[in-house]
């Protein structure tokens, strides 16, 4: 089958289109490549992938219509998974206009898309900082998600909004997918995990907010995609019948589906599983809450289990080790460093 991958260069679509091609589909990999964080890290995922014949990697901006068309047009997709975004809390309080222009701009342009070339199911990366304010635990994807703390997820909630006015404008299927802090090897430079393991690798101190009384449901790479290759076939159907707590809409085949395996992990244990990784102690320097972040997050995966017969279930102990054995190799050669 032919996909799209948008944000294919990134963490999440390096290895979504990775999983993908092994499987035997044609994938057609679109992404920026802006220098919000180390440039070569996302060339060297796009060159692992150009190790197959299968798959197409071009680079656009998704915010310029025209070359995005230019370049999806001939290769005529019948399933679009779209990832690529502007990511990151801290940094929408810096540049809140590339949310704009990435986040809303560039998705209302892949939607556009999906219509015009009528695909058999478009998934879009939403995420879990759509739930905002909502202190309800764990989140369901039927609790209610209008106050964001963060331009970030006041992006990601408007992409929802827009996917579903498609979806009922023009019976598009379509899934948002709440994705709940993905780690692992080939992770996000900007991410705590890697800004953790990367300083304690060089005898740097680490910087931890809220003096540590945070929690995250930390969920694995390979379980994402898992989650993800498993929902592609699983495209919301108009009118379906629909559970107490099935996040289907009643006026579009469009739902939301949580990502997450469903065990927050305290920060300070999350630190120590990378203690023991590295053999090393860490030095912390405690730091107030940042604006916009969120205490906990905890995702209720019954809607994806139910969906799918499948929930993330990797802790901490086995997937930190595995990106600390990748960052190890990658540190010491980048060229030859690839998945544990």
């Amino acid at each position: 089958m032919r996909i799209l991958v948008t944000g294919s260069a990134g963490f999440i679509g390096f290895h979504l289109a990775r999983r993908l091609l092994s499987e035997g589909h044609e994938v057609l990999g679109v992404d920026g490549l802006t220098p919000y964080y180390d440039v070569d890290l996302k060339r060297r995922r796009h060159d692992i992938l150009r190790r197959s014949r299968d798959f197409i990697g071009r680079e656009a901006m998704l915010e310029d219509a025209n070359a995005l068309a230019a370049v999806v047009g001939p290769f005529q997709p019948r399933i679009i998974v779209h990832l690529a975004a502007q990511a990151g809390v801290r940094h929408s309080l810096e540049a809140p206009r590339t949310y704009i222009d990435a986040n809303l701009v560039g998705t209302f342009n892949v939607i556009d898309l999906a219509r015009e070339h009528q695909v058999e199911h478009l998934l879009f990366a939403s995420s879990s900082s759509v739930y905002g304010a909502n202190t309800d635990a764990p989140s369901r994807e039927t609790d209610a998600a209008d106050h964001p703390l963060s331009l970030y997820g006041a992006t990601k909630k408007a992409g929802e909004a827009m996917t579903h006015a498609y979806s009922h404008l023009w019976d598009l299927p379509t899934t948002a997918l709440r994705f709940f802090t993905v780690y692992g090897p080939w992770g996000r430079p900007d991410m705590a995990l890697f800004r953790f393991a990367d300083a304690m690798l060089d005898g740097r101190p680490i910087e931890v907010f809220n003096a540590g009384a945070m929690a995250r449901d930390f969920t694995y790479i390979d379980d994402l995609v898992e989650a993800l290759v498993r929902l592609m076939p699983a495209a919301p159907t108009r009118g379906a019948p629909a559970g107490s707590r099935d996040s289907l809409s009643p006026a579009a085949p469009w739902r939301v589906v949580n990502i997450g395996r469903g065990q927050p992990a305290p920060l300070m244990d999350f630190i120590a599983e990378i203690e023991r990784a590295l053999g090393r102690r860490a030095e912390i320097v405690f730091k107030p809450m940042q604006a916009g972040d969120v205490t906990d997050t905890f995702a209720c995966a019954d809607l994806l289990d139910a969906l799918t017969g499948y929930r993330p279930d990797t802790p901490p102990s086995r997937g930190v080790p595995a990106f600390c054995h990748w960052l190890a190799a990658y540190r010491a050669d980048p060229d030859t460093a690839d998945r544990p």
